[in-house]
């Protein structure tokens, strides 16, 4: 069974609202499904609904309303000031215009014991798949009485307290039944959960499959944070081995790394090309290497900047002469990860591709990696790059109308970006930009798909403003605008 992460669960919803349905009706939906569940269980009685401040809490509100036939009581666990989220408290609102019986408790000595008595059922909301760290009161006082209550208890989306991603918690409550909204969530599948999450249902609360397949917003969420100590070079330190025969391609990729977050940019060039491209930006370090082109009597120097650097992104602009791609062979496994693009795309490299290198062919140079053409029809595509990144356990980012990603296992795809992006450079942006999410994120797969995302909505918004003017450089400035956005 396919499980989701929370921070995984949280992108998605994200993604939703981008696509235009909002958390408000997801929230309707999600409540609706918790009042269906408890109307198979029981047709009449008294249930008592603890609802958090979150839209964990939301999410019981609307199934406070969808119960209204019963005897119904919210426990809403804090001030009605105190509610978090827009959705939540526009539920909250409408809830205070019935006759549902409502009660805040700040502090549970001041909570009625008696509430509970002879309840059929409770339904617990108190915390979502948010929840870290350890409980405090009213909270934690709450989830006690719950578990020694004796009602039947039902979960809105996990148990309060549980860790969705199967980590240690503090405590949780003890369901019943838990309804988990559109997928697994990973923490729920061991069979120790079971204690706690009784039986497990899916609902599905009207989800598309693009809020998953569709690159959005909520995907580049964790690249947008940063912790308040963090020091220079914490966010990434990314090596750009390009230039020889051109010098704009590698001073773009590394000004698209450095516009993605990078602390530390390097450029390792031919001495041929390494002072135009440091003229391109004093934010740039470039390291002279010893020929015109790239050649093996570089690797020795490179390697020592490998070791000193996070990601590597290679290809761009180096050419292809033998010199060059025999020192490009000798390069990549000394890489612990690897942006390869451009020129460093070629059949011979295949065999010393691993699940830290992310490759980020067009269609041609897909063609020139694996020997074949690439197909035309878009789910023939989906088959053909994922074939090739299982097989050579890689990343594939197939450059296109429609970009599209996969690890293997999975595959993703992305529609931000415009036909004024056919200008040079674009492709050099975006390798340079993905080597730097890919300096801060384990997941291949994660920075691939948030770099085509966040290269195309900047190219968008160069769009909107120079038409099919555009310039790669245009893009790079954007990408911040996307990035804060």
């Amino acid at each position: 069974m396919q499980a989701f992460t929370s921070s995984r669960m949280a992108a998605i919803d994200a993604n939703c609202e981008y696509l235009g349905i909002k958390r408000l009706q997801l929230m309707e939906n999600a409540g609706a499904a918790v009042a269906r569940a408890v109307k198979e269980r029981i047709r009449s009685g008294r249930i008592v609904i603890f609802a958090g401040r979150g839209n964990n809490g939301g999410d019981a509100f609307v199934a406070a309303r969808h119960l209204c036939e019963y005897d119904v009581t919210v426990v809403l666990l804090g001030k009605k000031e105190e509610i978090k989220t827009p959705q939540a408290r526009h539920n909250w609102n409408a809830l205070e215009k019935t006759s549902i019986r409502l009660i805040e408790v700040a502090n549970s000595r001041d909570f009625d014991h008696s509430i509970l008595e002879n309840a059929r059922v409770i339904i617990d909301g108190i915390f979502g798949t948010g929840v870290r760290g350890k409980i405090h009161d009213p909270e934690s006082a709450i989830i006690d009485l719950i578990n020694e209550s004796g009602a039947f208890v039902l979960s809105v989306d996990v148990p309060s307290g549980f860790d969705p991603d199967g980590g240690e918690f503090e405590k949780a409550v003890h369901a019943g039944l838990t309804l988990t909204f559109h997928k697994m969530k990973a923490g729920l599948l061991p069979e120790k959960a079971h204690k706690y999450t009784g039986e497990v249902s899916v609902v599905d609360i009207g989800i598309p499959v693009e809020a998953e397949f569709y690159v959005g917003p909520g995907d580049i969420q964790p690249f947008l944070k940063r912790p308040a100590i963090s020091h220079k070079g914490d966010a990434g330190r990314v090596l750009i081995i390009g230039g020889g025969p051109y010098s704009g391609a590698p001073a773009l990729a590394a000004l698209g790394a450095l516009r993605a977050g990078a602390d530390i940019v390097t450029v390792a060039a031919p001495k041929s090309v390494s002072q135009i491209i440091a003229s391109f930006s004093p934010n740039l370090i470039v390291k002279k290497l010893c020929g015109d082109i790239l050649m093996e009597d570089d690797v020795p120097v490179l390697a020592k900047l490998i070791e000193k650097h996070d990601v590597v992104v290679i290809g761009m602009g180096l050419g292809n002469a033998n010199e060059t791609l025999s020192a490009i062979k000798k390069i990549i496994p000394l890489c612990k990860k690897a942006i390869i693009d451009a020129d460093a795309l070629s059949s011979r490299f295949v065999p010393l591709f691993n699940k830290n290198i992310i490759i980020t062919p067009h269609a041609a140079e897909m063609k020139r990696v694996s020997g074949r053409d690439v197909p035309a029809e878009q789910k023939e595509r989906m088959g053909f790059i994922n074939d090739f990144a299982k097989k050579n356990e890689a990343t594939v980012l197939l450059k296109g109308a429609i970009d599209l990603i996969s690890d293997g296992s999975e595959v993703r795809a992305n529609r931000t970006g415009n036909a004024g992006m056919t200008v040079g450079g674009t492709g050099d942006v975006l390798a340079g930009l993905t080597g730097a999410l890919f300096a801060r994120s384990k997941l291949p797969l994660e920075a691939a798909a948030c770099g085509a995302f966040i290269n195309g909505a900047a190219g968008d918004l160069a769009f909107a403003e120079f038409g099919y003017g555009l310039l790669a450089t245009d893009i790079i400035d954007c990408i911040p605008v996307v990035m804060k956005q």
